[in-house]
């Protein structure tokens, strides 16, 4: 496991014990997760863990830290939120019932109820759409990690019965619904000793399932100046907004950004011709009810509480890595 980044704070007092800290912290996460054996996945307790922080560029501090006293942006960027009526959510219909699917693979993993059960899966659910509405789901795709020895007939039968049915309303099923339960057949190594990857490398497909826009910056790993996370979370409060007021059933919002400029340089509301009034400039009244600088957007969401992972050494910091 390889943590890398940079860092800015105003003091540190012991930065071998910030190091030990963030080690900590990641193998803390690989066990709350389920991993526990690097033979079929990776070791919590044995793996190799390297941390490689970096103080941040002064050049970026400068804009980030204004003189002014005025936070700006930490980067630059387009930024997309996306909302629709389709869902109670607010959400795209199959990234929430691929969702459901993985959310009950994991309760019952963790509950025991299907022993042979290993923490990698992954899902997907195929919506037919006519006219921008869904219709009905035509396939269904959950591939879990197992224990050796399971019989394939006997896993799929059970993940059938206790994982897809239990998801997947009759009612919403297609009759010739295609589903696909562990298609290559063994799926007994996982996680990063199955598939390397990067923490937050699939964020097109995780964040609303492909149906909308996506900068393609990743959310993790950053404090919320950097408006990768904290305007993405902006944006999508905003369309949220947007329908559950009832000003459109669908709402795409974009916001973009300079690095070390406050005001974003461009915010635009997008409803698909969905909007309940046309003449209503829905991008003024949220500007005029909102502040869209990386300072207003933190105080609105209020991303400052301990909402991330804290360090397990108290006085160590004064600030958030």
């Amino acid at each position: 496991m390889i943590v890398a980044g940079e860092f800015k704070t105003k003091r540190i007092d012991d930065f071998h014990a910030v190091r030990e800290s963030a080690e900590s912290i990641v193998r803390n996460v690989l066990r709350q997760t389920g991993y526990r054996d690097d033979e079929t996945a990776i070791s919590p307790d044995r793996s190799e863990i390297q941390i490689r922080f970096n103080g941040q560029s002064q050049d970026i501090s400068q804009g980030v830290d204004r003189a002014d006293g005025v936070l700006g942006a930490g980067d630059q960027g387009l930024m997309f939120g996306y909302a629709t009526d389709e869902t109670p959510e607010l959400m795209p219909a199959p990234i929430v019932y691929a969702h459901r699917l993985v959310r009950r693979q994991a309760e019952l993993r963790k509950a025991g109820m299907l022993p042979w059960l290993q923490p990698d899966a992954k899902s997907q659910v195929t919506f037919r759409y006519i006219d921008r509405r869904q219709v009905i789901i035509e396939a269904t795709v959950l591939s879990t990690q197992h224990d050796d020895g399971i019989d394939l007939g006997d896993l799929r039968l059970a993940v059938q019965k206790h994982i897809i049915d239990p998801a997947i309303p009759e009612a919403s099923r297609s009759a010739s619904l295609r589903t696909l339960i562990k298609p290559t057949g063994r799926f007994v190594t996982g996680g990063p000793k199955g598939d390397t990857g990067l923490t937050g490398h699939r964020v097109i497909v995780n964040t609303y399932g492909g149906a909308a826009p996506h900068r393609g910056g990743a959310f993790s790993g950053k404090d919320p100046s950097k408006v990768d996370r904290s305007a993405a979370y902006m944006a999508r409060f905003l369309a949220r907004l947007v329908v559950a007021r009832g000003w459109a059933s669908r709402a795409l919002v974009q916001l973009a950004y300079a690095i070390g400029i406050a005001e974003p340089v461009s915010f635009v509301v997008e409803t698909y011709g969905t909007a309940t009034q046309e003449r209503r400039d829905i991008t003024a009244l949220l500007s005029r009810e909102f502040d869209l600088r990386p300072q207003g957007i933190i105080d609105t969401l209020d991303l400052l509480r301990p909402i991330y992972s804290r360090p397990l050494h108290t006085g160590i910091l004064d600030a958030t890595i």
